[in-house]
Formats: structure tokens, C-alpha cells, sequence
């Protein structure tokens, strides 16, 4: 049977991962003014557990970062998700 805490660490690698990866696919559609990725579509990743590899993808790939609501809206829910994380863990 798979451990519950080996479960939500592949889950959170996952979406950080994709919330990092979508960061660095929409830098790349912005340059050549292709179809975007809607702002909603980061905060969904970053809500679901992503905020860690959004916020990462954010300065990595120098995207979003003039938009103060990424600016504090991902380290904010990195904060929030950090604190449940320790409430949940006492």
C-alpha cells in the first residue's frame, strides 16, 4: 500500500513541476505572440499545490514578474500552503 505522505510529495512534485513548465511555455508563446495561457490557469496550478514551481518559473524565465498581483499573489500562497502544511502536521 502506498504511504499517504509518498502520495502528496509525487502529487506536489507533479504540479510544481507543470506550474514551473507552464511558466516557461507561455514565456515562449509570448515571444513569438502566439496563443497564451490565461493568468487564471497559473493561479489554479499555484492554488492546487503549484506555487512553489510557479513562483520559480516566474523569475527563471523572467515572466509575469511586473504583474504585482504574481509578484505577491504566488509568495502569499506559498505562505498559506506552508502554514496549512505545518498546522496539519502538528
Amino acid at each position: 500500500m502506498i504511504n499517504i505522505w509518498y502520495a502528496a510529495f509525487i502529487y506536489l512534485v507533479i504540479v510544481n513541476l507543470s506550474g514551473l513548465c507552464l511558466m516557461g511555455i507561455d514565456k515562449n508563446r509570448a515571444r513569438r505572440h502566439a496563443w497564451r495561457i490565461s493568468e487564471k490557469t497559473f493561479f489554479v496550478v499555484g492554488i492546487l499545490g503549484g506555487s512553489v514551481g510557479t513562483w520559480a518559473g516566474m523569475y527563471l524565465f523572467r515572466h509575469k514578474t511586473r504583474h504585482w498581483y504574481f509578484v505577491v499573489g504566488m509568495p502569499f500562497l506559498v505562505i498559506l500552503q506552508t502554514a496549512v502544511f505545518l498546522y496539519l502536521c502538528k
